[in-house]
């Protein structure tokens, strides 16, 4: 693989992020609808909030993943919740590994938040194994989550907890 480029997401890639975003696998494992627009990927990274790192994995100019972490506030500022997806053509590749480092770098020695939760579907083995593999542990199952494809699919909530002050 050529060299990786972990970056943070800027408005020149609003394009290449809605591609992205439509494809069929990526949008598969998100909530995210179909037939996405520019536009809508541009008021998104414009109304970015505050605490939010949104990064993306570029390939050869080629955008290949994104990913974000959003620091939550008052009684839950101990707390992050963790979303990615990788490019169709790209998944398997390692690009979710390398993403995934870069938000854990940025929450264990930046920020300094010791609870990282996201969500993923029930059904979707590899970003689990990805997620298991990070440390993230199971916190429970969501039945009928999501509505995707014309059926309800589960979800499994997932958390990584590390001590204030761990290595």
């Amino acid at each position: 693989m050529d060299t990786l480029i972990i970056r943070a997401a800027e408005m020149r890639d609003c394009e290449q992020l809605t591609a992205m975003a439509n494809l069929p696998l990526y949008r598969h494992g998100t909530l995210r609808m179909p037939f996405q627009t520019v536009e809508w990927m541009r008021k998104r990274l414009e109304a970015t909030p505050p605490g939010l790192t949104n990064i993306l994995a570029e390939l050869d100019g080629k955008i290949v993943g994104t990913a974000s972490l959003q620091r939550l506030d008052g009684r839950r500022q101990h707390a992050a919740t963790l979303g990615m997806g990788v490019h169709d053509d790209f998944q398997g590749k390692g690009i979710g590994t390398a993403l995934m480092a870069a938000l854990l770098d940025v929450a264990d020695n930046w920020l300094a938040v010791p609870r990282i939760e996201l969500v993923v579907n029930a059904d979707n083995l590899a970003a689990i194994r990805l997620y298991e593999k990070a440390g993230f542990e199971r916190e429970g199952l969501f039945r009928g989550y999501a509505f995707r494809a014309g059926q309800y699919v589960d979800a499994i909530p997932m958390a990584r907890i590390r001590a204030p002050g761990a290595a």
